[in-house]
């Protein structure tokens, strides 16, 4: 990363998405091109320093990216992060809930990666937001799990097909991180209550069950992206980087 480089982000308007945007920002990027359906949020981001283009709408609408491809420019990094999370048991769920998460999570993936290696400069570097979700299974979370599996093999592939123009693909893999996609998990709602309505708190003990202790912060989070996007990652293609406090063991 360096002054001059541009550099796309979705879901830029909160969460892992924002951190990253910021840090993007503060480390000299000289244009965002930042994408997201919070038009509000979007615009109330400070990002000083760098041209920033703002784009309002859904990942999953080609027509989106299409205006996209035609202004946006070419891009020498990109964090595809736009996602949503939702769960119930499979013989519960919906499938309605499960296409939800699969137009978002999977067709908005992969619309924003097909946009981001078009425009992507020779020796560019992208960044998926995958989750730990894709390579633990866990109950009542097919739908998520899944569409996150198959952003890590969408990374692969893309990083095969990127490299003869030294163009580098990775996913990162959250495990826990303090964003608002659990205020959105029904089941949140009842652990911030078990602790009287503190939401912080309701984090940390969740963050207990791993063997680190706690939950990542999206600034965290960000800071491991930008290493992927880096040239210190130079000759890393097509790994996933798990950043989930030992989850996995």
């Amino acid at each position: 990363m360096g002054m001059g480089r541009n550099a796309l982000v979705t879901g830029a308007a909160s969460g892992i998405g924002a951190a990253c945007a910021m840090l993007l920002a503060e480390r000299g990027v000289g244009r965002l091109v930042l994408v997201d359906l919070d038009g509000a949020a979007l615009d109330a981001l400070d990002l000083p320093g760098c041209e920033v283009l703002r784009f309002i709408g859904d990942v999953a609408d080609p027509a989106l990216w299409e205006r996209i491809e035609v202004e946006a420019g070419p891009l020498d990094h990109a964090v595809l992060n736009a996602g949503i999370g939702r769960g119930a048991p499979i013989a519960n769920l919906s499938f309605e809930t499960w296409r939800e998460l699969m137009t978002v999570n999977l067709d908005g993936m992969f619309l924003s990666l097909k946009t981001a290696l078009r425009l992507a400069a020779d020796g560019a570097s992208l960044v998926l937001t995958a989750s730990v979700a894709g390579i633990k299974p866990e109950i009542g979370n097919a739908a998520y799990s899944t569409s996150k599996a198959a952003v890590i093999q969408l990374a692969k592939v893309a990083a095969k097909e990127g490299a003869a123009r030294g163009i580098r693909v990775n996913a990162i893999a959250p495990g826990g991180v303090d964003t608002p996609i659990w205020d959105k998990m029904p089941f949140f709602a009842g652990i911030v209550a078990q602790h009287g309505g503190d939401r912080a708190e309701a984090l940390a003990a969740m963050g207990k069950g791993t063997p680190l202790g706690r939950f990542a912060s999206a600034a965290e989070i960000a800071a491991q992206v930008a290493f992927l996007l880096s040239d210190d990652a130079a000759t890393i293609t097509g790994t996933v980087l798990v950043s989930d406090g030992g989850y996995l063991l």
